[in-house]
């Protein structure tokens, strides 16, 4: 009975807490550096240049002359319509952004636009 009067030791497993202080180390550290990864991906700012190279890149998409890695080896003929409205819509950029336009950004737009129409004539030829 002497054994129930007696205070119940507590024992504490020592390498079970390094253990554990170990494995929240490497989670905090994979944590930052998703963060920061996060932070990589971000988006560019929006600005005129983005818009040019986001209808171009459409555009040669709808050209055949970008292709995704599962596309790359198979033969797809360009979906000219889809190309012709990224055009367009470059086009009407150019048109309603007329006067108001940096000189290099009149430069960019009128050469993207020069090399999209070419490339459309050219691959919307008859072989």
């Amino acid at each position: 009975m002497a054994e129930q009067n007696e205070p119940k030791k507590v024992i504490i497993d020592e390498d079970w807490k390094n253990q554990a202080q170990k494995e929240k180390e490497v989670l905090e550290k994979k944590v930052e550096e998703e963060a920061k990864t996060k932070e990589q991906a971000q988006l560019p700012p929006a600005d005129f240049e983005g818009l040019v190279s986001f209808f171009a890149t459409q555009a040669y998409f709808a050209l055949g002359l970008i292709r995704s890695k599962e596309d790359k080896d198979k033969k797809i003929a360009p979906d000219l319509d889809a190309a012709r409205y990224h055009i367009d819509m470059l086009s009407l950029l150019e048109q309603k952004c007329k006067g108001n336009l940096a000189a290099e950004e009149q430069q960019l737009l009128q050469g993207t636009l020069g090399q999209l129409r070419i490339l459309f004539v050219n691959l919307s030829k008859p072989k």
